[in-house]
């Protein structure tokens, strides 16, 4: 049983069906690329069988003073944050305070009249009326028409940018944002695509209003202090406490394979949150994410505590596009934290639908998720498996590694 705030191995790798000499596979992986200059540094943590059967670390968090990742980093998690806010949101569905068929209109009243961008420039874009709703289910599946500023290859994303809404958020609260994101038309008809969205920032905005509590203060109260999860939260009390002390320095990728650091976009977290963003705002720990791992894994339920029942916890980690597309078939192929080929999306995860056509060594019903400064994790029910790999390179489409990171914990496998 894993021991909230700690990282420790529980079981050895033979116990779990490893194979120790494999798994260092892993290790050397990642020290090389400490090595090379493609990372800051690392940490990992594999599970099987709920129990911790290797945890590995190396290189700094902080490069330029040497400083090194320990068991106790803190690391901006980014989209990581998604799954959090989706496990939200289904909490309230399964208490009766949402249904997946609510319009989101009914909650956030600028979202009653969505209209959806068919043509003509930015600066003068030309809508129809959407023919329904933006429903609970399009948030959790990214099917509401809505995009991100910085995938830069649509007019709408060009309005957002325009609007302060690209990487960094304007200093203004949620509702405030989400009732700018309503403002913006969509880039197609609710449900009629796959698009990666603000759609979980706005789902973190339907999880205050539906449950009366900032998003803050339902994640603290129903999910982090539940599960043991002490060290995640919307950025730190300050950049004086002694916790800034732990947290990891955020770099750029360059085109010459450089790091740079980001302090532009990575010390607002080290700051209390104006904005809490479900959609990429938490700060979190290797050890806490894995206690969240667990508890997907355990179908909702951690150490006697549960969030989700197993049925719900089944629905999310299931394909949702509709015909049982993947996101090849389905979706627009932008940035995201996933292959297309292959993968489908459930309520808030990238599900495996078919291995051979994601190219990675996986297996059909593993869900996952990352976040751009190239943190991932990934759930194998097949395997009995789970894995936490914490980094801070940004974007993650610059450190194509997660690929990588499955081969290397899959070769392992041997029992």
């Amino acid at each position: 049983m894993s021991v909230p705030g700690k990282l420790e191995v529980e079981v050895e790798p033979a116990g779990a069906g490893l194979d120790e000499c494999r798994l260092r596979r892993l290790t050397a992986y990642l020290d090389r690329l400490v090595e090379m200059g493609r990372i800051p540094g690392w940490q990992a943590v594999v599970a099987r069988g709920g129990r911790v059967a290797y945890v590995g670390s190396g290189g700094y968090r902080h490069l330029e003073q040497q400083l090194a990742v320990e068991a106790d980093t803190i690391f901006r998690i980014y989209s990581m944050s998604k799954p959090v806010t989706s496990v939200a949101a289904m909490m309230l569905v399964e208490e009766g305070a949402l249904e997946l068929l609510t319009p989101v209109g009914d909650l956030i009243p600028s979202f009653r009249d969505p209209r959806v961008y068919v043509g003509g420039p930015d600066l003068k874009p030309v809508t129809v009326p959407a023919t329904e709703p933006i429903r609970l289910w399009h948030l959790l599946t990214h099917t509401a028409g809505l995009t991100y500023g910085f995938h830069r290859v649509h007019p709408v994303d060009a309005m957002m940018r325009q609007g302060g809404y690209e990487w960094n958020f304007p200093e203004v609260d949620l509702a405030t944002a989400v009732d700018a994101f309503a403002q913006f038309p969509l880039v197609f008809q609710p449900g009629a695509e796959w698009n990666y969205s603000v759609a979980t920032d706005v789902l973190g905005r339907v999880v205050e209003v539906a449950s009366g509590l900032p998003l803050d203060r339902f994640f603290a109260e129903r999910i982090f202090s539940p599960l043991g999860m002490t060290d995640t939260s919307f950025g730190l009390a300050g950049p004086d406490t002694p916790d800034a002390d732990r947290l990891a320095r955020l770099y750029a990728a360059t085109p010459t394979g450089r790091l740079q650091p980001l302090d532009a976009l990575g010390t607002r977290y080290a700051s209390p949150a104006v904005l809490f963003s479900g959609g990429g705002g938490l700060l979190s720990t290797a050890a806490d994410y894995h206690r969240f791992t667990q508890m997907l894994r355990g179908g909702g339920q951690l150490d006697g505590v549960r969030l989700l029942g197993p049925r719900t916890l089944a629905a999310m980690t299931r394909n949702w596009l509709p015909g049982g597309a993947d996101l090849d078939t389905y979706g627009r192929a932008l940035f995201a934290e996933t292959p297309y080929r292959g993968v489908g999306f459930g309520l808030g995860f990238a599900v495996v639908l078919d291995p051979s056509a994601s190219g990675t060594l996986s297996s059909v019903g593993e869900y996952s998720w990352g976040g751009a400064a190239s943190t991932s994790f990934w759930v194998d029910p097949a395997e009995d498996l789970t894995c936490v790999f914490m980094t801070q390179v940004f974007p993650s489409s610059a450190l194509p590694v997660r690929a990588v990171l499955r081969q290397l914990v899959n070769q392992a496998i041997v029992g």
